[in-house]
């Protein structure tokens, strides 16, 4: 594992404003091809963010579909995220890096369903 990836804390919560059932990942460099594989499919609404190192240093990548597939949002940098608004309710699987991702990475990933290398892949 990197460095980078160890520093990084994910929390995601069911309800807005940080409220219900809560994941918390203590680690980055994860991917998550389908949230049903946490019971967590379609019921993200918010989150804390982080990288505890360097703060800007870190990607998380909502997507709307399995395997990567369908819209996606990006947030970089140490950030909560009270309520993703329209994008509640939809994830449907997630990556998680401690490192910025450019847009040209992560539209592959969008295209092609293969995460980065050296990341943990959690499976349905």
């Amino acid at each position: 594992m990197n460095q980078s990836n160890s520093d990084v804390r994910l929390a995601i919560f069911e309800d807005n404003e940080f409220r219900g059932r809560r994941i918390q990942f203590r680690r980055g460099g994860v991917a998550i091809t389908n949230m049903q594989a946490l019971r967590f499919d379609q019921m993200l609404s918010s989150f804390r963010l982080r990288n505890a190192d360097v703060s800007s240093e870190v990607t998380l990548v909502l997507f709307s579909r399995n395997n990567f597939g369908g819209r996606f949002r990006v947030f970089r940098g140490s950030q909560n995220v009270a309520s993703l608004n329209d994008f509640n309710n939809e994830t449907e699987s997630l990556l998680l890096v401690g490192r910025n991702l450019t847009l040209n990475e992560i539209n592959d990933i969008h295209d092609t369903g293969t995460p980065p290398r050296n990341v943990l892949i959690i499976r349905q």
